[in-house]
């Protein structure tokens, strides 16, 4: 539909190959997913690990992921914190709603993918601090924008009043304009990075946020309100709204390591657009049949906006039906990993069975 105006973006259909079963990482079993319903909030338990050993032939891990995701949200929020500018500063509202804007919670989905994507593949933490801590100044960037009256017009975000409604709309605007540049500014100073890995991680983010990216799917969402698409059209859009800055995570991770076979950097790369498909996915179905208390802001509001989504166009059961097969192919690809991948496992589990 939108070919005639937007250029093509590499987009390729979502793989759905035969994986293990997504009942190995189901709810009962995934620390993630335990109440309250936070990275790194619960404990990875002795059933779990059992459970693990004999299924998937792994050792008990030493350190659970739960509480792995919990150090990695620390630490991203140390860099966070660090990077962005003191409350007191000149301009001080300014610089107060940034920090509202980044230091208000959330899952740090994200980060904790960057993270778990490195220690697959044996990079030292502090090597993705930086794209950590960028991708999540840009995906703040775009949540405020995105909550802006002339776009979705959101009141509540993380269970707080948006930036623009609790601060000023200008303020909100100019605040997330200046979010965008700081995530570069974090990369480019990185003492941890050369200047060649801080190029390819410029080169990742920068094209997974422009236009060819999830600035450009949000521009595909807004023209395509009231719209009858496809599913290879809307898995496109979503693919560049929201899966373009996942893979992102993963991508920008996979450019650290100093050894990786094409075979390898292929399938990490299925696995980040499987998880960033459904990870759109599940947000639209939180939208039907979440709460608000729970998700942190109003639900029905893509019905509201007549938005284009997998439960308008095709129904929850499908919805809830691709999810799953997303994560079974995505999965899938991680299999030459072996125990390494487990918290990439996890994570993709927790993405597509999460409440908010």
């Amino acid at each position: 539909m939108w070919e005639r105006i937007y250029p093509r973006t590499g987009f390729r259909p979502f793989a759905a190959e035969a994986a293990p079963t997504i009942r190995s990482y189901s709810r009962s079993h995934n620390p993630l997913l335990q109440p309250p319903l936070l990275p790194g909030a619960a404990v990875l338990d002795s059933v779990y690990a059992r459970r693990m050993s004999q299924v998937r032939n792994v050792a008990t891990p030493a350190q659970s992921l739960a509480d792995k995701a919990a150090a990695w949200s620390d630490r991203v929020a140390g860099c966070l914190d660090r990077a962005l500018p003191a409350p007191d500063e000149t301009p001080c509202r300014l610089h107060e709603a940034m920090r509202y804007a980044v230091l208000n919670g959330g899952k740090r989905v994200r980060p904790l993918l960057v993270y778990a994507t490195g220690e697959c593949l044996g990079i030292e933490s502090e090597n993705l601090d930086a794209p950590a801590a960028a991708i999540e100044l840009i995906h703040a960037f775009s949540l405020v924008h995105d909550d802006l009256p002339a776009m979705d017009n959101d009141d509540l975000r993380r269970g707080r009043p948006t930036l623009h409604r609790q601060f000023d709309e200008a303020t909100a605007i100019l605040a997330a304009d200046a979010l965008q540049p700081l995530a570069f500014h974090v990369i480019a100073s990185s003492a941890a990075l050369d200047d060649s890995e801080k190029a390819a991680i410029v080169k990742i983010v920068s094209e997974a946020c422009g236009s060819r990216g999830m600035t450009g799917g949000q521009s595909i969402d807004l023209a395509s309100e009231g719209q009858a698409l496809s599913a290879n059209e809307l898995a496109e859009m979503h693919y560049l709204k929201t899966g373009a800055l996942i893979r992102a995570c993963v991508v920008s991770a996979s450019c650290l390591a100093k050894e990786l076979s094409a075979e390898k950097l292929a399938a990490l790369d299925q696995f980040s657009r499987d998880i960033g498909l459904a990870f759109q996915i599940r947000d639209d179905i939180l939208d039907v049949a979440g709460e608000t208390g729970v998700i942190g802001k109003q639900t029905g509001a893509d019905k509201k906006l007549s938005k284009a989504t997998w439960p308008a166009l095709f129904g929850l059961d499908e919805a809830h039906r691709r999810c799953d097969e997303l994560l079974e192919s995505g999965t899938g690809q991680l299999s030459a990993f072996g125990a390494d991948a487990e918290p990439l496992n996890l994570l993709a589990a927790y993405i597509v069975e999460r409440e908010s």
